[in-house]
């Protein structure tokens, strides 16, 4: 398997910083069928190929995806993806 690792600084209460986690997870859900979850401040996500999770804390966000074989050639287009999500909503 190949994996995202990604941690962040966001700036944000914890219940500001989880308003788009909670964006993200819908998006996700709907355009790639993910099932997500949330288990107190995680979210986890999962579908044929892929899994991982969206950690949020009083300090940072990180996201961790586990990558298929299939889908590892699709890591870097992957990767630009989730740098510009946090960029655009966990700007510290």
């Amino acid at each position: 398997m190949d994996d995202i690792v990604i941690y962040r600084k966001h700036g944000k209460t914890l219940a500001e910083a989880r308003k788009p986690a909670e964006h993200m997870a819908a998006e996700l859900s709907e355009e790639f069928d993910l099932t997500c979850a949330w288990h107190g401040d995680v979210l986890t996500f999962e579908r044929f190929g892929v899994s991982g999770r969206l950690e949020i804390d009083d300090d940072q966000v990180g996201l961790i995806v586990n990558l298929g074989f299939l889908l590892s050639a699709l890591k870097p287009s992957i990767e630009r993806e989730v740098h510009k999500f946090f960029d655009e909503n966990f700007a510290a």
